[in-house]
């Protein structure tokens, strides 16, 4: 089939590629325009323009796709199909109506939970015990559209939204063009989500990073893990010069009970409100990731002393 494809991060990348393995011919590319980065603030295209490019495929950048001459555009390439995986734009009901068989999204979870944009981080920060992908076809509301497949994916107790994303992105890769084949020869049915379950998964916002020890030790481990390895979690500690952000990059459930924030050795277990976590990694601002034993060794801090 002709495919427009739209996508913009890492994530999106493996799709984009096995469409392209499996024969499809995709005319287009849309992403998210190149952003400034790096200490020299160089312009910087997304993981799936420059992915677009290595396959000579012509890559579009739009700031908005509400304007009829973008819609005149995407109309040109005469796609069958239009397969979206984490563009981050919002595509207008005079988009969707564009492609003769729709516009296909792959979503980064088993919806109707966790719809928006930080589902993969977000089930991990739940504490959810499994994750996946849907192939839904797209309509004007917020992932609220029919899902035509799934694939589920158990979430380990100690598994970080990195590592989840890392399981999941070639899985919806073979999901789609599984989707995909399925849409061309007629097969590919559409389920209406249930009303009950549903969950939205906001951006995370800076504010929820940072640990509080007086919650249970459970929730201290699930936010380490569910914000690792970005922006990751942090603490807020004083060594002398003011206070400081320790990011907390791994943890572990430990035993062990005192009032939450101190250290209960010195290998880095902290109590909780209930129970304790241990730092397995950590990293100080300018600094490399060490150990929680390392770190603190550095630090002097013991046994008795407060995080």
């Amino acid at each position: 089939m002709r495919v427009i494809f739209m996508g913009t991060p890492d994530f999106a990348v493996p799709t984009l590629t096995e469409i392209i393995g499996q024969g499809h011919e995709v005319v287009s590319c849309y992403t998210r325009a190149p952003a400034q980065a790096g200490r020299g603030l160089e312009l910087k295209p997304s993981p799936v323009h420059r992915a677009a490019e290595r396959f000579g495929i012509p890559v579009f950048t739009p700031s908005t796709l509400k304007t009829p001459d973008i819609a005149d555009q995407i109309a040109s390439h005469q796609a069958d199909v239009a397969v979206v995986v984490a563009y981050g734009m919002i595509l207008p009901q005079a988009i969707l109506d564009i492609p003769e068989l729709g516009c296909l999204n792959l979503h980064a979870s088993l919806l109707p939970r966790w719809r928006g944009a930080a589902p993969i981080q977000r089930a991990v920060m739940a504490g959810d015990a499994e994750s996946g992908v849907c192939v839904m076809k797209m309509e004007a509301g917020l992932d609220t559209g029919p899902v035509g497949m799934v694939e589920r994916l158990e979430i380990g107790p100690d598994m970080t939204s990195g590592e989840l994303h890392d399981a999941l992105a070639p899985l919806g890769a073979d999901l789609m063009v599984r989707a995909l084949a399925a849409l061309g020869r007629g097969a590919l049915r559409f389920t209406p989500q249930p009303d009950e379950g549903v969950t939205y998964a906001a951006k995370i916002a800076n504010a929820e990073a940072k640990l509080n020890w007086a919650r249970p030790a459970r929730q201290v481990h699930d936010l380490v893990r569910g914000l690792a390895p970005f922006p990751g979690a942090f603490a807020e500690i004083d060594l002398g010069k003011g206070p400081e952000r320790l990011k907390i990059l791994r943890t572990a459930l430990a035993g062990g009970a005192a009032e939450p924030g101190i250290l209960l050795d010195e290998d880095g277990t902290v109590a909780c409100a209930e129970g304790a976590v241990k730092l397995l990694q950590v990293q100080r601002a300018g600094g490399r990731p060490v150990s929680g034993a390392e770190f603190l060794r550095g630090a002097r801090l013991g046994a008795g002393g407060r995080l």
